[in-house]
């Protein structure tokens, strides 16, 4: 059944989106999951020799890869990927009633993000990363012009992919809508990604 695995990689494109709009707007304009877009930050801070802002830019890029490597390797000890999940929402749930300070948090939320990032990278058969949406969007534009001239005469695209695709890049939209009303509608956004994580363990 398509249904489950759409709304697992929906649900963790929206965490996602939460993660980076908390981020951004709470922690120095660093991005949690989108390491793309701190990866240009900090090439930017280099140039502008702003070392400071280069190093809060480069820090969660670290903690999002050590994030991943556990992932992968509690993913060989077990092959549950859910577990990675499970601990992912623990760290998040835990950081929406604690602080560390502005930089602490944000290396903890990536390297919580690192984690989502290799615990599933596959939804019923469809390869989709749910940390990042632009290979999904070219992706997205491959399955379209599949779909509508398709390279063999008469044999189209699985409908589930392309849905799953535009599904994805909604998601971490609607979750950066979301994560920017939450700061300024509750006490501890976070806890909303933590709960949402915790559903995808339960589907």
């Amino acid at each position: 059944m398509v249904v489950r695995p759409q709304m697992q990689a929906t649900l963790l494109t929206i965490v996602a989106g939460i993660a980076d709009a908390v981020g951004y707007v709470t922690m120095g304009g660093v991005f949690a999951a989108n390491m793309t877009g701190n990866t240009v930050l900090a090439g930017i801070a280099l140039a502008e020799r702003r070392y400071p802002d280069a190093g809060r830019h480069l820090s969660p890029l670290f903690a999002f890869f050590i994030g991943a490597m556990l992932a992968r390797l509690l993913l060989r000890l077990w092959q549950r990927p859910m577990i990675p999940i499970l601990l992912e929402a623990a760290i998040i749930g835990a950081m929406s009633f604690l602080s560390l300070g502005t930089e602490s948090d944000v290396l903890v939320i990536a390297f919580a993000m690192g984690l989502q990032a290799s615990a599933i990278t596959q939804f019923g058969g469809v390869s989709v990363s749910t940390v990042v949406v632009t290979s999904t969007l070219a992706r997205t534009a491959d399955a379209a012009l599949d779909h509508l001239w398709p390279a063999e005469a008469g044999k189209l695209p699985v409908a589930a992919t392309p849905r799953l695709l535009m599904l994805t890049w909604a998601g971490y939209l609607v979750g950066a809508v979301a994560g920017g009303v939450l700061l300024h509608t509750v006490a501890w956004p976070l806890v909303v990604p933590a709960v949402l994580l915790v559903i995808v363990v339960l589907l």
